[in-house]
């Protein structure tokens, strides 16, 4: 058997127990893709179509596109309906589930389910896992009596009671069992001298029992007291190596359920005690044992008998044997083999490791009872798929844990009595079998530690009804395949067309009935006659086919490159569009959304929509939803009575028949306005100016007009409120400037930390500006005159200690200059300067200097 143990995420459960017996679910790739893929020119068969995937069907109508090779038979369902075969002549198996509602379990339902798949599909079903309040439970001790256990078999005599005591709390019936083992009864395991095959503690004068592989000594059973006489009775044994032959007694233990007496319902426990590791698979060679394991029982009167002649089983075949007999595994180690075994349950299935620093009974007892409970309280499961097919199918199981429980990577953790886990399980089938192998597989469901099972019977659809198309002139054969007869049970049917070539025919009986009337060449020139019949050439533009190969699917119009706009399939040179399209090319939307309005009107009701485009009625109106029109407003001119009647009334549907007289009957009143289309039409209301938005349309003939209830009113108070704010606003804050540029003069003509000057002083005339000095007349506020200058900068023929003034004392400010008419602020003339831009004792034309002459 083949084995999977996952469990991921979860699904819902109670959606998908709905759909079990009716449907499964598939994965299908695109249409345009699995197109592609269905009608590649390789295929030649039913068999073979089928093969290429759940979605691809294969046509086996009579003259079904005459003319066409066989791979035109096979493609999507859909396209094979649009190019003229029907629903009864097309092969195309479906995939589903079904379940057997009649066999459940009590703790694992459902117990039979039947699926069908073909290639490339998949599968899903649900099984659901209930845990029950108490269960009756059989322990089986297995423990290793090697000298080395001596003290802890010593412990062991005080359990039988005091565990059936602690156990009553969790179980409704406590059965134990006994039984022993050491290693394999030769060497280099134990010592083979005479003397000490008999009694290997000869050497201690001890007497102690012969070394064996596996002794069943005592089936479970309820009665206690008898559990316990038998372990006073056992002696301890001895072995020449480390690792014991543990794996190789409970797999024995696990297979022989009759002579172990475990019972059909209750929970199994097998509890491995030993200070030791194991011996694994191959570790027999060791001792020339070389034959492998068969996972078969070969107890005689309770004694392993092929102890010395099989090797020990691998870990996998242990597994797969608890599994298959429902068997927990509990490991009672110490401490120092805890790494060992802890390595080895995590490839067990269904196992707890307990460590005791000491084997004493009360340590025991706990150990016993909670790894019941821990083992209980975690629900996984497993999936066997039947030998030899596990390459062609996949697995995925998912659980659904019960609340307060945890999902972890391979189970429900944490699940109380009565508490019922889900689990969602898909299976997909990857390849049919070969041609001398079975269809049908066998795939078990077992819950980890359940006695209680689901069995899906896999049934894999590869083949067909048919297959190729009959030869010439042969009713005899299959309608689609030469050399084969049906299989289902039907009366062979005549042959649906001809492609083989039939050498019997005269060429003159063959010319008439392929040239069509009215044509000079026989199949158009586009095929070759056989058996009175075009076998029509193909093309790589596609497929040429029909009685005389006159039709084809690549003459039809194109749209934005694509053949019928990639929307159709060209059928007899004409389109064929998918669902919602229509137009010669396949171009033009049958709905007309692409033309409604926000509000549901098609094309504004002032028009039709053609080809998914709205075609306005009158000449006047424009736009994409003919909802332009610029010389309409004498039509909302036209309506300005009515409502100022429906206004008069206070926009009431009560009062509305009043103004019947008035305007048209249809008249609606709408609070929220939004769309260009309440723009066109506004009535201003006299009384207190207020807009009242409006917009007509027509429906079926008949003017349908809308009045807005939420007025646009603006009174004249507020415009006078807005004017004073303004002025208010402007003043403030020219004063604000005003302020601002008084005090940036002042930091300008005071510098920090210098002296003060008189800002005021003259030498030979009236100055009002204070950072002038004027010996003549001037008109510029910013300048200083003993010549007409525009430097407002520079100050003359006062000593003055202002940076920005000139007077006739030494000076090393590089923006002043003496004594010379100059323009250039960055020069000074006359006096040694350490400006590095320039010394100049001339003439300058720069108007930021100033001169005396």
């Amino acid at each position: 058997m083949t084995s999977w143990l996952r469990t991921y995420s979860d699904l819902p459960w109670y959606a998908l127990l709905l759909c079990l017996s009716v449907e499964a679910a598939v994965i299908e790739a695109s249409s345009s893709g699995d197109g592609v893929l269905c009608r590649s020119s390789s295929i030649t068969s039913c068999t073979e179509c089928l093969r290429r995937g759940p979605q691809c069907a294969w046509c086996f109508q009579e003259a079904f596109l005459e003319g066409t090779g066989a791979s035109q038979r096979c493609d999507l369902p859909l396209s094979l309906l649009r190019k003229g075969c029907s629903l009864e002549a097309m092969e195309h198996p479906e995939v589903k589930v079904e379940v057997n509602a009649t066999l459940s379990g009590t703790q694992v339902s459902p117990s039979d389910i039947q699926v069908t798949l073909r290639p490339g599909s998949e599968a899903s079903f649900i099984v659901a896992v209930s845990q029950l309040q108490r269960y009756p439970v059989d322990l089986y001790y297995l423990v290793d009596v090697s000298a080395s256990m001596k003290e802890n078999l010593d412990q062991l005599k005080t359990v039988g009671v005091a565990l059936s005591h602690r156990m009553r709390e969790h179980s409704s019936d406590l059965h134990l069992g006994f039984g022993s083992f050491v290693d394999k009864p030769v060497s280099p395991y134990i010592n083979v001298h005479p003397s000490k095959i008999n009694n290997p503690c000869s050497d201690y004068e001890v007497r102690c029992r012969p070394a064996h592989g596996y002794h069943h000594i005592l089936s479970v059973t309820h009665n206690i007291t008898e559990f316990s006489r038998v372990i006073e009775r056992q002696l301890i044994s001895g072995n020449m190596d480390t690792p014991e032959g543990g794996l190789d007694a409970m797999l024995q233990a696990a297979v022989c359920q009759r002579e172990l007496g475990w019972r059909t319902g209750s929970k199994r426990l097998l509890l491995l005690m030993t200070d030791q590791p194991s011996h694994l698979a191959l570790d027999s060679r060791l001792a020339g044992i070389v034959r492998p394991n068969d996972g078969l029982c070969h107890l005689e009167n309770n004694v392993y008998t092929e102890s010395t002649t099989m090797d020990h089983p691998s870990l996998n075949q242990l597994s797969d044997k608890l599994l298959e007999n429902h068997i927990y595994s509990i490991f009672a180690v110490e401490k120092q083999q805890y790494q060992w075994y802890k390595a080895l349950v995590s490839l067990l299935p269904g196992s707890y490791l307990g460590r005791l620093g000491h084997f004493q009974a009360p340590n025991l007892i706990e150990l016993v009872v909670d790894a019941y409970k821990r083992l209980l309280s975690e629900v996984g499961l497993e999936v066997l798929v039947e030998e030899g097919a596990g390459s062609r199918y996949w697995l995925s199981v998912s659980p659904l844990c019960p609340e307060g429980s945890t999902a972890n990577a391979h189970s429900c953790s944490g699940v109380l009595p009565n508490q019922t886990v889900y689990f969602n399980i898909t299976i997909g089938m990857r390849s049919c079998p070969d041609e001398d192998e079975g269809t049908d597989v066998k795939v078990t469901v077992r819950p980890v530690g359940y006695n209680e099972s689901t069995v899906v019977r896999v049934q894999a659809h590869c083949r067909c009804r048919c297959g190729l198309p009959g030869r010439c002139r042969n009713p005899g054969q299959s309608q689609c395949r030469a050399d084969s007869t049906p299989t289902n049970g039907e009366a062979p049917r005549k042959p649906v067309q001809a492609y083989s070539r039939d050498s019997e025919q005269n060429p003159g009986e063959r010319r008439t009935p392929c040239r069509a009337e009215g044509k000079e060449l026989e199949c158009g020139g586009r095929g070759v006659c056989e058996c009175g019949r075009c076998v029509c050439e193909q093309s790589k533009l596609g497929a040429v086919y029909g009685a005389h190969c006159e039709m084809d699917d690549f003459s039809c119009p194109y749209k934005d490159g694509l053949l019928c706009g990639g929307r159709g399939m060209c059928v007899s040179a004409e389109c064929v569009c998918d669902l919602g399209w229509t137009g010669e090319s396949c171009g033009c939307p049958v709905t007309p959304e692409t033309c409604q309005t926000s509000d549901g009107a098609v094309c504004s009701g002032r028009g039709r929509c053609q080809c998914g485009r709205c075609v306005c009625d009158a000449p006047q109106n424009s736009g994409t939803f003919c909802e332009k029109c610029p010389i309409c407003h004498s039509t909302c001119q036209s309506y300005w009575k009515c409502v100022d009647c429906h206004l008069a009334h206070g926009l009431l549907h009560g009062e509305a028949g009043r103004c019947n007289q008035t305007c048209a009957p249809l008249v609606g009143y709408v609070d929220y306005i939004s769309g260009d289309l309440w723009s066109q039409c506004v009535y201003i209301r006299p009384s207190d100016s207020c807009h009242f938005r409006f917009h007509a349309t027509s429906r079926a003939g008949l003017t349908q007009l809308y009045i807005s209830t939420r007025p646009e009113c603006a009174g004249s108070s507020g415009h006078v409120r807005t004017f004073v704010w303004v002025c208010a606003l402007t003043v403030f804050c020219g004063l604000v400037v005003v302020t601002l540029s008084m005090l940036l003069l002042q930091r300008q003509g005071r510098p920090p930390g210098g002296p003060t000057v008189d800002l005021n002083y003259h030498p030979t005339g009236k100055m009002t500006n204070p950072y002038l000095l004027i010996n003549d007349k001037m008109t510029n506020p910013y300048l200083l005159i003993n010549d007409k200058m525009t430097n407002p900068y520079l100050l003359i023929k006062v000593k003055m200690t202002n940076p920005y003034l000139l007077i006739k004392v030494k000076m090393t400010d590089p923006y002043l200059l003496i004594k010379v008419k100059m323009t250039n602020p960055y020069l000074l003339i006359n006096e040694k300067m350490t400006n590095p831009y320039l010394l100049i004792k001339d003439k300058m034309t720069n108007p930021y200097l100033l001169m005396t002459r």
